[in-house]
């Protein structure tokens, strides 16, 4: 059975490393062309970016997409979603997938995973994706989030630190993984329902939050669940740097 949803893309104009990074040229476009582009190969029923720079508004509309404008003191991408709902008017049980603005290498197949599995349960008003990690490295690296899971497949808490903390079989090093238990690393995309997102706005910033710098412990803060899918690997990393823009320049360039 398919599951209707719509995705709604946060793009900012002004990151720190890459300022204008939507409006990039990547393959001979402008990345979020690209990020629309994986949006509409994953089927959804209505594609949105969401802005605060009338740059990217223009450049979007211009691509046949829609766009919003929204404010320009929003902490989160949630925070940004979440206006452009309320601006719309969605109906409360409607799914929104967070589709960020520099993933122009996401698998469309994660967008409607991640519906689905929100779609698919009663419990959570939010649902997101994790991976096995392999490499005991990994573990221990902060960029990495790590997630743990309950019986019912929903996040425990997520971390920076490694999680579970393996007492024996750190003892014998760090880098060996025991194989007692799995490890994940979260994949930031999430599926939300108009309803959770209207709760989220009334939702002050968690300490647990602010010290982790991990906008989902708010949700887990408030006792919400989170249904975590995990999935067979994890995407391609996303554009931070001049250098990311350089490697997904060739990955599309030979694609093409």
């Amino acid at each position: 059975m398919s599951v209707r949803f719509k995705v709604v893309i946060p793009a900012r104009y002004g990151s720190t490393r890459l300022p204008g990074k939507p409006l990039l040229p990547i393959a001979g476009r402008p990345m979020i062309a690209h990020v629309c582009e994986r949006a509409r190969e994953a089927g959804a029923d209505e594609i949105v970016v969401a802005t605060d720079d009338d740059r990217i508004c223009q450049a979007v509309r211009a691509l046949g997409i829609e766009a919003v404008m929204t404010r320009a003191d929003h902490q989160s991408g949630t925070e940004r979603i979440a206006e452009v709902v309320e601006q719309r008017g969605w109906a409360g049980g409607e799914i929104i997938v967070n589709l960020q603005g520099d993933e122009p290498l996401i698998d469309p197949a994660y967008l409607r995973e991640t519906a689905a599995v929100l779609a698919g349960q009663r419990q959570a008003g939010i649902a997101t994706l994790a991976a096995e990690i392999h490499d005991g490295e990994e573990i221990f690296n902060p960029n990495a989030v790590k997630v743990v899971l309950n019986r019912h497949g929903h996040a425990l808490y997520f971390s920076r630190a490694p999680i579970p903390w393996d007492r024996d079989g750190f003892a014998e090093g760090r880098k060996l993984l025991s194989g007692r238990m799995p490890y994940y690393r979260h994949i930031g995309m999430y599926a939300y329902t108009v309803d959770f997102l209207r709760r989220y706005c009334g939702w002050e910033a968690s300490d647990l939050e602010k010290t982790e710098s991990l906008e989902q412990l708010r949700i887990l803060w408030q006792g919400e669940a989170i249904a975590v899918k995990v999935v067979d690997k994890v995407p391609p990393a996303g554009v931070d740097t001049f250098e990311d823009l350089q490697r997904v320049e060739e990955f599309l360039s030979i694609a093409m």
